[in-house]
């Protein structure tokens, strides 16, 4: 086995982890890693030695399952409901299972590209500059989609209340006072001025 095998074998846990977390199911998730190995392994010629494996794997890894997306958006996606039946019917036996549950649900709400830069930085705990690298777009879009993210699944979490957060947003902007008080001053000398002309 070589070198650059044992590296790529070494990164199956994260790769893994990173896929079920996108894919949110176990099958698809092992399909998409293997995918992704198989590619990986075909195409090794072209990875750099010194350049960082972990980020060309999971380029990749995202490179795959975008795909998969954008596949199974042209063909539709079919769920039998005895797929989804056992999930449906089983209640959480923790307090800790349901704030599982509720960050789960809140991923999912998530637009793709907020998602995907959560679980790079959150779940992986990679680089801003490596996740950049990943998904093809400069380190400050990284840092902007991480922080609407985070906020966005605070809401979606109920960390920050929606009632307050809508009352945030729907307050208007502060009137200054001395421009209206100018203003009013100018309507003002004009209706003089022009009872004077009269």
């Amino acid at each position: 086995m070589t070198d650059l095998c044992r590296k790529i074998e070494a990164e199956i846990p994260r790769l893994r982890r990173y896929a079920r977390a996108l894919t949110r199911d176990a099958a698809t998730a092992d399909d998409l890693v293997q995918d992704c190995l198989v590619r990986g392994l075909a195409k090794q010629h072209l990875w750099k030695e010194g350049t960082d494996l972990r980020a060309w794997l999971f380029t990749i890894l995202h490179n795959q399952y975008v795909n998969q997306v954008r596949r199974a958006v042209r063909e539709g996606a079919a769920v039998a409901i005895n797929e989804t039946e056992p999930s449906l019917t089983r209640g959480p036996d923790q307090g800790r299972r349901l704030e599982l549950r509720d960050l789960d649900r809140g991923l999912a709400r998530l637009p793709e590209e907020q998602r995907t830069v959560i679980l790079l930085v959150g779940l992986e705990g990679m680089r801003y500059e490596a996740v950049a690298e990943i998904i093809g777009v400069p380190v400050g879009t990284v840092r902007s989609r991480l922080s609407r993210g985070r906020e966005a699944l605070r809401r979606l979490m109920g960390t920050v209340p929606d009632r307050q957060a809508e009352a945030i947003m729907a307050r208007p902007a502060p009137v200054r006072r001395p421009e209206r008080e100018n203003f009013r001053d100018g309507r003002q000398q004009i209706a003089r001025s022009t009872h004077r002309a009269a």
